[in-house]
């Protein structure tokens, strides 16, 4: 029994939530060094066959919805939840006993002062409301006052707050949608499988005087194909727009152009291609035509292909040409240049900006920023909110005897409260001495 109370102990203790925490961290670290979601061969061909092995084996390569991240994160969460459960009687009667606790104040006092006047304009100057009077047990009479209470709740709230997020973004994670959509200005395009259309009104590119990017810009409408009910929005760098409950990212950027595939002099088929994408020809979808690259401001340099500029000076199309699975050609089109395939010809044209949308829905989002607020709310009333109490009790020669209490930041209050006693009494043999020189002018 008392092994099995040490591991429950354990598991709702403060060194169980470090560990957990530690791990927690370094998967989200190793989620966000490794490319998520890609293939063994491309894990193989940045990290080599055996680490691949080792991330697909692990789900490093999903690392958020594998097994041991969900395993991990419900412990946290039971770890969390039994430290509230089992914190929680404390700060209740710390409550309960703070309404009136002038005895506890007298026991355990931070500061003690002896005042010869009623201690109420003391209390007044260090903001203390809401003054109790009474008498104690043996016929003296006391005031007591507090304040701050609620930073008693402090560190309770805090915890709570991050269990909520916790449990938010992993719900939030398991639960989300992520669709992708990219494409020009002009396009339309349906959001994953789902009865959503995505029109990109237009897309801007905002440049500095030094022709840096300053800014990404994409209007966009949002369409229901199923109630017709649409919504527009922009979306930029750092600033999604929410349409439909779903947040539009302004992910990324890159060039697209007009692929024209021609058969003996006749157009055949005119589409507009992103870099990294291909189309079937039409009547041969054995014959695939692959934009690699585009480069506006064409150079060979050191052999590679680069871009001198991002102005239109010299386009030039990187593509490829399969046929049968099988390249059979690969080359850069600059000016008039165009691909010969037999009787077809193949070139591209009206180079511009296509723009990646990022799409998430998480039905849970509300969630985790509530868990959010409620941690910084438990921060501030850990932090900035000291309860502190001051209790006066009469002496048999009239004279107040004061106690000051300051459970979190007791030294601040001390000083506080020694200089308040040294105001009201600096005042008070200011008002003496006025009176005096009152009584001799009569």
């Amino acid at each position: 029994m008392k092994k099995k109370n040490k591991a429950i102990r354990f598991l709702g203790s403060m060194q169980f939530a470090m560990i957990l925490l530690a791990v927690l961290i370094a998967a989200c670290i190793l989620g966000s060094v490794i490319e998520q979601g890609q293939t063994f061969a491309l894990y193989s061909e940045v990290y080599g066959e055996r680490a691949a092995a080792a991330i697909v084996a692990l789900h490093l390569d999903d690392v958020f919805h594998s097994p041991w991240f969900i395993l991990i994160t419900a412990f946290l969460c039971a770890n969390l939840l039994m430290c509230n459960l089992t914190r929680l009687p404390a700060p209740v009667r710390r409550w309960k006993s703070s309404a009136d606790r002038h005895e506890e104040t007298v026991r355990n006092p931070d500061a003690v002062a002896v005042i010869d006047e009623d201690p109420q304009k003391l209390f007044a100057d260090l903001r203390f409301g809401g003054i109790k009077k009474g008498i104690t047990e043996d016929g003296s009479e006391y005031l007591f006052g507090s304040r701050g209470r609620a930073g008693i709740w402090g560190a309770w709230v805090c915890h709570l707050g991050v269990l909520i997020l916790i449990v938010g973004f992993a719900l939030g994670q398991g639960q989300s949608e992520e669709y992708t959509v990219y494409g020009v200005k002009g396009q339309t395009k349906q959001v994953g499988d789902t009865d959503y259309l995505l029109t990109i009104d237009d897309f801007r590119i905002d440049l500095r005087e030094d022709d840096t990017v300053e800014q990404y810009t994409a209007d966009l409408t949002v369409r229901n194909a199923a109630t017709g009910e649409s919504s527009s929005g922009s979306a930029s760098v750092n600033n999604p727009v929410s349409i439909f409950g779903m947040k539009f990212y302004q992910n990324s950027t890159g060039w697209a152009a007009s692929v024209i595939v021609e058969k003996n002099g006749e157009e055949l088929q005119r589409e507009i291609l992103c870099a990294g994408e291909f189309i079937s020809v039409a009547d041969k979808p054995d014959l695939v035509i692959y934009l690699n690259a585009f480069y506006p401001d064409y150079a060979m340099v050191e052999g590679e292909p680069v871009t001198l500029s991002s102005k239109l000076n010299n386009p030039a199309y990187l593509y490829r040409v399969y046929y049968q699975g099988n390249m059979i050609g690969m080359n850069a089109l600059t000016g008039d240049d165009v691909i010969t395939i037999d009787e077809y010809t193949v070139r591209f044209e009206d180079p511009q900006s296509y723009t990646l949308i990022q799409i998430k829905k998480d039905r849970f989002a509300g969630l985790a920023l509530a868990g959010g607020i409620i941690t910084l709310l438990g921060i501030v009333l850990a932090l900035f909110v000291q309860p502190a109490a001051v209790a006066a009790i009469r002496q048999q020669d009239g004279n107040w005897k004061v106690y000051a209490s300051g459970k979190k930041g007791g030294l601040l209050f001390v000083e506080d409260f020694e200089k308040a006693v040294s105001a009201y009494r600096v005042r008070g043999s200011a008002e003496e001495q006025e009176k005096e020189n009152s009584e001799h002018g009569e």
